[in-house]
């Protein structure tokens, strides 16, 4: 399994509205070829700050997702997010035991 992990800040205390739009997303990724399921996580300590992953059959599913589908995965963003400069990155694992 392979799993990509994207986290950002939130600048500007819109983490309520952020923390509602992934309760309530249109699920565009869920019928991907690849796809497993999605977890989204807020620190406890920073609650500004999201963590998202998502888990994949294999690296090739995902890389084909993310070329073909990104933008329209991304269209319900909160109107007036910002983010912390440079809080945003994307780590890859291979997913060795459960």
């Amino acid at each position: 399994m392979f799993i990509a992990v994207s986290t950002f800040t939130i600048a500007n205390d819109m983490a309520p509205e952020v923390r509602d739009a992934f309760i309530n997303r249109p699920h565009l990724v869920d019928n991907a070829p690849g796809f497993v399921k999605m977890d989204v996580m807020s620190a406890k300590d920073n609650p500004n700050e999201i963590w998202l992953m998502t888990y994949w059959t294999d690296e090739e599913h995902y890389t084909v997702w993310y070329k073909n589908h990104m933008r329209a995965s991304h269209q319900d963003i909160p109107k007036g997010l910002k983010l912390v400069p440079h809080s945003s990155k994307v780590l890859y694992f291979n997913h060795i035991s459960g």
